[in-house]
């Protein structure tokens, strides 16, 4: 389980020596439309995320392995598909890799686009529950396949006393091995972000009818 950033109290390197250790960011975006009050915090968590990155290298050790759910691409091809994708997560990636860590092709293309069109059929909604039901089947089905392809190669690239940096949406699937110590990336900014959709969702739903 992914130990959060907040509750690590001064990790000692000597800790984790000989320990494949992975720096997991939530991945999260952003629109030219996006509300004001999203993209203040949106903008406050890139900044907290790097931040906290800088923290976890120095007591534990540099990034020397990029991973970015969504891109196909290795190295320079890489960074250029992550910098289209999410241009704050590229920043942090251009900066990793410009002290030396390498950008490595992470997804199954296959895998992810089917898994893309699945969410397009979900989002349109469906009349027959049992069509519903099938599409949810499959989509979860496909879902675990992506995500499993993306702990192998982590498991692959990864090497004994390296630290890699992982960008993956919430709510992911991965499962990964045993002897890779996970530490999520929560800065403050992001339980903001959680508590303003949340206000967002509940000013939405229409007032309950009185009794």
């Amino acid at each position: 389980m992914a130990e959060p950033l907040g509750r690590i109290e001064k990790p000692e390197a000597k800790e984790f020596t000989s320990k494949r250790k992975l720096y997991l960011v939530p991945l999260l975006f952003t629109g030219k439309n996006a509300p004001e009050g999203y993209t203040e915090k949106y903008q406050r968590y890139w900044e907290q995320v790097s931040e906290q990155l800088a923290n976890l290298e120095a007591k534990l050790g540099r990034v020397e392995h990029i991973y970015h759910e969504s891109v196909y691409q290795a190295g320079r091809e890489g960074l250029e598909a992550i910098q289209k994708l999410n241009t704050d997560s590229g920043q942090v990636v251009k900066e990793k890799s410009e002290a030396g860590a390498l950008i490595e092709n992470v997804e199954d293309k296959a895998l992810a686009e089917e898994c893309l069109d699945w969410e397009r059929f979900i989002l349109i909604g469906f009349i027959s529950q049992k069509v519903a039901q099938m599409v949810s089947e499959l989509y979860v089905k496909a879902l675990r396949q992506r995500y499993e392809h993306l702990a192998k190669q982590i498991d692959e690239t990864l090497e004994v006393d390296q630290a890699g940096l992982l960008f993956i949406r919430e709510g992911h699937l991965a499962q990964f091995p045993k002897d890779i110590e996970v530490f999520s990336v929560a800065p403050p900014a992001l339980d903001e972000i959680h508590r303003w959709q949340r206000e967002q969702l509940a000013a939405k739903k229409p007032d309950e009818p009185k009794k």
